[in-house]
C-alpha cells in the first residue's frame, strides 16, 4: 500500500501561514516514507468557494515547492457518492430529516442536563429536537432542500459496542497520542446527532472528508490540532460505510502574537502578502517553525 497523505483547503479565502506548516507537514511526511502527496479541493461550500481562491492556493503551494499528481480532485464532483453513502445510511434507519434553525437549537440547548457539555467538535450539541421525524428505511431518502439531514447517534454508535479506536502519530490539544480509544457514550455526551448532509449544499464536511479520503487512498492524515476531538466522528462514519481508518497526525496551531489562531481572515498572515513583500519559502519555514520536523520520524 502508497504511503499517502494530503491537504484538502477550501477555495474561499488565502492560505496563511498556518495553512503553509500543513501543507508543508503533510508534503514532507509522505516524502519521508517514499509515499505520495495529494492536493483536493474542498468545494462543497459553493456559495463561498471562488475561483481566484482556488487559482490562489495552486499558485503559493508551488511557490513553497509542493508537487502533487494530476487532475485534482474536486468535491464538487462527487455529489453522487455523497448521495449514495447518505441512501446506504438512510436504508439501514440511522437518518432523519431535522428542520431546526441556528437559534432553535440555541434556543433547546440553553439549559442542558447538569455536567453535559453545551459545545461538542460539530458545535452546539443538538438536543433531538427532530428526531421524531425519523422515517423509515422504506421511505426514500430525503434530499436536503430546506432541511438537514442528521445520525441519529444513539443508534450509530451502537455499532461500534463498547469501544473503538484510531492511531495518533501527531499530538491531540491535550498531549494525546499512541492509540487513542473512545466509546459509544462519549458519542452520545460529547458529539450529539450530527448533520450529514446540509440544506445548502447536499453534504458536510464530516461525511465528504471520510468519503474522499477513503476514495483517495489516503494512509495518513495531516491536519490541525482543531479537529482532533472530530477524529472520534470520522473513525465512526468509517465503520458505518464499511471505509478503512487511515492514521492521524494532529499538529499544533499556528497563531498570533496573542494566542489566537490564524484563521482565513487574517489577510495579514496571508501567503501571498509575504511573498509580495519578498519573502522566500526559506522565511516561510522559520516563521512557522519547520526548519526541523524531529516529530516526523
Amino acid at each position: 500500500m502508497i504511503f499517502r497523505t494530503r491537504f484538502a483547503p477550501s477555495p474561499t479565502g488565502p492560505l496563511h501561514l498556518g495553512h503553509a506548516y500543513s501543507a508543508m507537514v503533510a508534503y514532507e511526511l509522505a516524502a519521508l516514507h517514499n509515499g505520495e502527496f495529494l492536493l483536493r479541493i474542498e468545494d462543497i461550500d459553493q456559495g463561498r468557494a471562488r475561483p481566484k481562491w482556488e487559482a490562489q492556493i495552486f499558485d503559493d503551494l508551488k511557490w513553497l515547492g509542493l508537487c502533487w499528481p494530476e487532475p485534482v480532485l474536486r468535491q464538487s464532483t462527487r455529489q453522487e457518492g455523497y448521495a449514495s453513502a447518505l441512501d446506504a445510511l438512510w436504508q439501514r434507519d440511522l437518518l432523519y430529516p431535522c428542520v431546526c434553525t441556528r437559534r432553535d437549537i440555541q434556543a433547546a440547548a440553553s439549559a442542558p442536563q447538569e455536567g453535559a457539555p453545551l459545545h461538542g467538535p460539530d458545535g452546539l450539541i443538538y438536543p433531538g429536537t427532530c428526531r421524531a421525524r425519523k422515517g423509515t428505511s422504506s421511505d426514500p431518502t430525503p434530499r436536503p432542500h430546506g432541511q438537514n439531514l442528521r445520525l441519529d447517534m444513539s443508534d450509530a454508535a451502537a455499532v461500534i459496542y463498547n469501544r473503538s479506536e484510531f492511531w495518533e502519530g501527531g499530538t491531540g490539544p491535550k498531549g494525546e497520542s499512541g492509540q487513542i480509544t473512545f466509546a459509544a457514550e462519549d458519542l452520545l455526551r460529547d458529539v450529539g446527532d450530527i448533520v450529514l448532509a446540509r440544506k445548502d449544499m447536499a453534504t458536510s464536511y464530516h461525511l465528504s472528508v471520510v468519503l474522499d479520503d477513503a476514495a483517495q487512498g489516503i494512509t495518513d492524515v495531516v491536519r490541525g490540532q482543531d479537529l482532533f476531538d472530530a477524529t472520534q466522528i470520522h473513525v465512526l462514519l468509517q465503520r458505518l460505510l464499511y471505509l478503512p481508518t487511515p492514521r492521524y497526525h494532529h499538529h499544533a496551531l499556528i497563531r498570533d502574537e496573542t494566542g489566537k489562531r490564524l484563521a482565513k481572515r487574517d489577510d495579514s498572515r496571508a501567503i501571498s502578502l509575504y511573498r509580495s513583500e519578498g519573502a522566500t519559502p526559506a522565511d516561510i519555514r522559520r516563521l512557522v517553525g519547520l526548519e526541523r520536523l524531529d516529530w516526523l520520524g
